[in-house]
Parts: structure tokens; sequence; C-alpha cells
């Protein structure tokens, strides 16, 4: 728990602050906002349409890139911005520029890759607001056990080609952040330490068979923080949804920092609030509840 959230919670005698009406929404995609069939629920969107109604921002917070983003939370009329590859990038959904980011050093990319080329592994490049994958670690990916949810809708978001890692990294443009799934745990513990070697490198994670990779300061918490004043809204008046340690920062921010059920153990304790799970349209359900008090 952090200091702000052990703060709030003191100052209620130990049990979590009443949240009021938000100011701004954030949320996570994968495993809170969106089904695990990577469907939305009718709910979740029944909820835009009640933040939209009364002028309240919700801000897609995912580890995605912008090219993997739902068409149906883009084009909401409550979303006006989104805040991709771990808080890598935010972005202006309206002009689709980049207004704000943390991109990874190449060089320390390319170097780390020569540091985890031999192992069985993916090296996804999160560049341009899109997701680059060498085609044999693309089609070896197949076979790495995924559930067929996450196989499909991975497979579906990343482009393989023939390019090289290195060839790759030359011709993109901002680089946000590089993911690594791994299918035996010996490889997953060779990645970390590669990583671990760079403290100008930091790992997270948003499945139990990846990594996510990205430039020490950016964290979808920071990116949260970085939002709320550029549009002059205070962070206290942020709510966010989050299920796994991707998230905890944006949760720990977040005046109010809320765990869907299904969230990993160590994510729930740490919030400040846990609603129902993904499956059940827990995100809609807390907002309406919200919006009614309000």
């Amino acid at each position: 728990m952090s200091p702000s959230q052990s703060a709030r919670r003191a100052a209620t005698g130990g049990g979590p602050a009443s949240p009021g009406a938000p100011a701004i929404v954030f949320s996570d995609l994968d495993g809170t906002f969106v089904r695990t069939d990577k469907t939305i629920p009718e709910r979740n969107l029944e909820a835009l349409d009640l933040l939209a109604s009364r002028g309240i921002p919700f801000v897609p917070c995912s580890g995605r890139a912008a090219s993997a983003l739902p068409e149906a939370i883009v084009a909401h009329p409550a979303c006006r911005y989104a805040i991709t590859a771990n808080g890598a990038s935010v972005t202006d959904l309206g002009s689709g520029e980049v207004i704000h980011g943390v991109p990874l050093d190449r060089g320390r990319c390319l170097a780390l890759y020569g540091r985890v080329a031999d192992r069985n592994v993916t090296f996804d490049l999160f560049a341009d607001g899109r997701i680059y994958s060498e085609r044999a670690r693309y089609e070896a990916l197949k076979g790495f056990g995924l559930t067929p949810h996450e196989a499909r809708f991975i497979l579906s978001t990343r482009t393989p080609t023939d390019l090289t890692v290195p060839e790759m990294l030359q011709r993109v443009g901002t680089l946000d952040r590089v993911t690594v799934f791994w299918k035996d745990r010996a490889d997953r513990d060779l990645v970390v330490a590669a990583v671990e070697q760079d403290p100008a490198l930091a790992w997270t994670t948003s499945s139990p068979q990846n990594l996510e990779i990205s430039a020490r300061g950016a964290s979808k918490g920071a990116a949260l923080a970085w939002l709320c004043g550029h549009l002059g809204v205070p962070v206290a008046r942020a709510v966010a949804f989050g299920d796994m340690d991707n998230d905890v920062s944006m949760l720990e921010v977040a005046g109010d920092g809320v765990a869907v059920a299904n969230a990993r153990e160590e994510v729930r304790a740490l919030a400040d609030h846990v609603c129902a799970s993904n499956d059940e349209a827990g995100v809609g359900h807390y907002l309406e509840a919200l919006l009614a008090r309000g």
C-alpha cells in the first residue's frame, strides 16, 4: 500500500476511503474493462455513456499499442485521451497526436536483445503505435501454451516481419517498449536478469507468461499523474481500475484505486476498493454506483 493510500485509510479509521464522484476515470483493458474472451460487457459501455453525459473523461490506460485499442472505446464520446504501452505514450484521440511520451532508448534495447537473442522468447517492439515481431518468434509463440483467447488476440495485434530486431530498430520511429513472451521459466529468469543489468530499464508483467520492458520512469501511474496535471484535474479525484502488476502504479496514484475481483491477490491487497470481476462488468457496476451517489 502506498503512503497516500495509508493516509486515506487512516483518516477513515483504517477502512477504505469513501469515494465521491470522480472527475476523471482511468481503466486498464485486458482483464479489467474487457472480458476474458476479449469482448466488452454492455454494462461497461453503458457506464461510458453515463460518463459522457456528465462530461467526465474516460481514459483507457493499457499495455496495448494504440493500434490495438478497441474501436468501441476509442470512438466513444467519453474518450478523448488514451494511455498506451504501459504509460510510454499519451495520445490525444481527436488529433492522433502523442502529447506525452517516455520512449525506450533504441541503443539500450539493442543491447538487451543481444543478451537474450538466443533464448526461446519473443521480442516484440512497440513502436509508432504498432507492434512488430520477427517472423520466426511470432510463429514460435503459437506453441507457448497460451490460452486460446490470449493467443488469438496477441497474434492478431502483431505485424510479423522478415526483418531482424536490429533491422527493425533502424527503421522504426519512436520506440515505446518491448514485450517478451516466454515458454520456459529458465528463459524468463534470464530475461529478467538481462533487463536488470541496465538501471535505465524496468520490467513489469500483465500476463502469467510475459515481461513488459520500458524505460525506467514510464508507467501507468506516471502517465495518469501527467495527464491529470495537463488537464488541471486533481489526482485525488481520479478513479482507476486494474488487475495486474502493470496496473499497480496507477492504482497507487489515483485517489480511488479499484481492483477487479479477478485481479492478482497482491493487487487486490493494495487497492482502495475491489469491484466485481471483468467477466461480470465490475467496472461498469462500480461506476454506476459512484455516479448514482454523486
